[in-house]
Formats: C-alpha cells, sequence, structure tokens
C-alpha cells in the first residue's frame, strides 16, 4: 500500500480551505449573536439545488452553485423581512424561514420527479470529500505545482480559494465598519457607517461562504466550522482582532481535526504502514529461503518510499537486524511480520469466498486491509494462492504501532 503526498492533499485542502472562510465570518456571526444564521443557509439552499437542477437540466457545478447561492442570499432577505414585519428575536426568524424552505426544497424534489439525482443524506450532512481524492497525483511536492496537476484541481478547491480571498479583501477593506456595527449598530449608523447595509454585505458574505463550503464539507461541518472555533476563541480574549487570529489558529491546529493534527495522523498511519510493508517484505523473502535481504533489494522493493527511517525505527524495537547491507527478521519481528502476513492472505481469501472476486484481483485491496489492525471474520490455512496462513498469535500486541 502506498501513499503520495497528493492523494490525501486536495481533500485536505479543501477543508482547510472551508475552514478558513467559515472561521473569519463566524467571529462576526458570534459578536452578532446569529450563530443560527449558518445552520439556516445550509438547509435552506435545497431548494435552490432543485430549481437549479429543473432549469438547467444537469447537476453541473456552475449552475447549483449558482441557485444555491441565490437561495442563501434569498434566505438572508426572508429573515430580515419575517424579524422586521413579524417583530421577532432574529433566532426565532431564521428557524421560521429555514424549516420552510427545507420542506419547499423536499417537496419540490417530489413534485418535480427528481429523486433519481445521485444525491443522498450522507453526501448533503457530511460532503463529499473522498471524491476530491487524486489517486494519481504525483509522489512529491514539486509534481502537484505543476501546470497539468494544477489544471485538473476539482473546482471546489478553486471556488473555496475565490471565496476566501473575497471574505479576506471585505473583511480587511470593512474591518473597522464591520466591527463597530457588531458592538454597537446605532453607534455604527451615527457616524455614517450604515449599520443594515454592513449587516447585509456580511450576510451576503456568509450565504456565499456556507455554499462554496457545502459540497466538500456537507451542512454539518459548515455549521461548526463557522460557529466552534468562533465561540471557542470568544471565551479566551476579548480582542476583536487577536479573536480571528486565535478563531484561525483553531481551525487549523484543533488537536482533534486541525490541519496540524491531521498531518501528524497522516505521518503515523504512513510510517505504520511502511513498517508493515518492510516486514512482510522480509518474512516473504525468508518464505522463499533467503534470510537477509540487501538493502539495495528492499528499497526497490517499497520504492518510491525510502526504508532507511524504517529500518532505522524497526532495529531499535528489535524487530530487524543488520548484518552489513543485509537486513532480516528477528524472533519478535517474525511474530509481527506473521500478523501482517496472515491479515493480508486472509483478507484475500474473505474477498475471494465471501465477496466473490477474482483470485486475481483482490491482492491491491488485500494489501489495503491488512493495516486497519482487524482481521476478517474467517479462518482458513491457506489463501486462494495456495501459500499458508501463518497460525493465529499475540500478533495485535507484537505489530508496531498498535
Amino acid at each position: 500500500m502506498r501513499f503520495s503526498y497528493a492523494q490525501g492533499h486536495i481533500p485536505l485542502t479543501a477543508a482547510v480551505l472551508a475552514a478558513l472562510v467559515c472561521g473569519i465570518l463566524g467571529n462576526f456571526l458570534v459578536l452578532r449573536r446569529l450563530s443560527l444564521m449558518g445552520d439556516a443557509i445550509s438547509h435552506s439552499v435545497l431548494p435552490g439545488l432543485v430549481v437549479a437542477f429543473l432549469i438547467a437540466g444537469s447537476r453541473s457545478t456552475g449552475a447549483m452553485l449558482v441557485g444555491a447561492t441565490l437561495a442563501g442570499i434569498a434566505t438572508v432577505a426572508l429573515v430580515e423581512l419575517v424579524k422586521r414585519l413579524g417583530r421577532v428575536e432574529p433566532g426565532a426568524a431564521m428557524g421560521v424561514v429555514f424549516s420552510i424552505l427545507f420542506a419547499t426544497g423536499v417537496l419540490l424534489i417530489e413534485r418535480a420527479s427528481v429523486r433519481q439525482v445521485d444525491r443522498d443524506a450522507d453526501c448533503v450532512s457530511y460532503g463529499q470529500r473522498e471524491t476530491l481524492a487524486c489517486y494519481d497525483a504525483p509522489a512529491t511536492l514539486a509534481g502537484v505545482l505543476d501546470m497539468q496537476t494544477l489544471a485538473a484541481i476539482p473546482v471546489q478547491i478553486t471556488t473555496l480559494a475565490a471565496t476566501l480571498m473575497l471574505v479576506v479583501i471585505c473583511t480587511v477593506v470593512l474591518f473597522k465598519e464591520l466591527r463597530l456595527a457588531a458592538f454597537d449598530g446605532a453607534l455604527s449608523t451615527s457616524l455614517g457607517f450604515h449599520a443594515g447595509a454592513l449587516h447585509v454585505v456580511l450576510m451576503v458574505l456568509v450565504a456565499i461562504a456556507t455554499v462554496a463550503s457545502f459540497e466538500a464539507v456537507g451542512s454539518i461541518l459548515v455549521i461548526a466550522m463557522l460557529i466552534c472555533p468562533a465561540a471557542t476563541a470568544r471565551l479566551l480574549t476579548d480582542r476583536h482582532g487577536t479573536q480571528i487570529a486565535v478563531r484561525v489558529g483553531v481551525a487549523i491546529a484543533s488537536p482533534s481535526h486541525g490541519v496540524v493534527a491531521a498531518g501528524l495522523r497522516r505521518r503515523r498511519v504512513a510510517k505504520r504502514v511502511l513498517v508493515d510493508d518492510m516486514l512482510a517484505a522480509l518474512y516473504r523473502q525468508r518464505e522463499r529461503g533467503e534470510q537477509g535481504v540487501p538493502i539495495a533489494r528492499l528499497q526497490s522493493i517499497l520504492a518510491p518510499r525510502p526504508v532507511k527511517p524504517a529500518i532505522a525505527s524497526t532495529a531499535r524495537e528489535g524487530l530487524v537486524q543488520r548484518a552489513g547491507d543485509d537486513i532480516a527478521l528477528t524472533a519478535t519481528g517474525e511474530q509481527a511480520a506473521a500478523a501482517v502476513i496472515r491479515s493480508h492472505r486472509l483478507w484475500e481469501t474473505y474477498l475471494v469466498e465471501e465477496a466473490g472476486l477474482a483470485s486475481d484481483h483482490v491482492h491491491t485491496t488485500a494489501a489495503q486491509l491488512e493495516h486497519v489492525g482487524i482481521n476478517p471474520p474467517i479462518d482458513a490455512a491457506r489463501d486462494p494462492h495456495g501459500k499458508p496462513v501463518p497460525r493465529a498469535a499475540a500478533e495485535d500486541s507484537t505489530r508496531p504501532g498498535r
């Protein structure tokens, strides 16, 4: 199982851009006590999506984006209308509007017979970041920055990047005015900065940001990105500029879902996968009668990943030993390697016997599943290729990183 630098780079970039876009605007929503607005817009775009599909006759990104954006702006306008005419507080107005618009969208789906469109509740709620993965992406950062690769970047990334640029420009240009209107609308208007106009600008930006982030991360994460980090920053500081900086930091470096944490998890996973693959390669060579494998050959088997760091770490753990340029498994390393091989061959057996796949089509999938740390509910003495399956042992406690 081999990871290139950019296989997860594009989905991660989409999440980062969405976090930054929503985070900057989320500060103003929290200060204005309009936290529900992101929820309202994310639910109210549904009729816009359906109408756009009916007019365009397809799910083209441009048509969907226009329809959703118009629905988001309409939501903002209707919330203001209900609030003013009904003389109700903003939360009630938002609840009324997004409930009606969401129900209208569901009704349109039923009446217009567009249920065959390949959308489901999960993709609407959680987004489709997995569809942004680039499995043929270059293995290096330099390759990612190649013009041919950049031209193939999904439209969600370019949309989010353009939205982030728009939000940053508007925030920088109108920072003083937006901050003043957030704390004291009457004072802002008396000083010549019309609070109502600034509110409309902010709400339009929120609508655009929500729609731009919608397909990449889904409605639930849009709501969380708008509110949670901003509310966290609000608890940590009373200075608005510092709050924005803290909020961006929370979005990027969150211990659970931030970019730094995600990057560290990816590095740990990649390291563990490389160690598993190296131990399995040494085990297979031992099955062929070789007690030691030259480093150069091991590198060619596991290329393009560098094996020397993995050799150093596994040697410290007592899993491999080095004799000159040859690498061999220790007794402990052989147990760990046998656990990987057992998992791989059991998954191959399961995919053939239970999933009905051909035996020559299961190796790649099994090479991915062998790293999850869970074996399939099946036992066998030999795999579909006739190779022996190592007997069960305490493999979970001997495999590195488990």
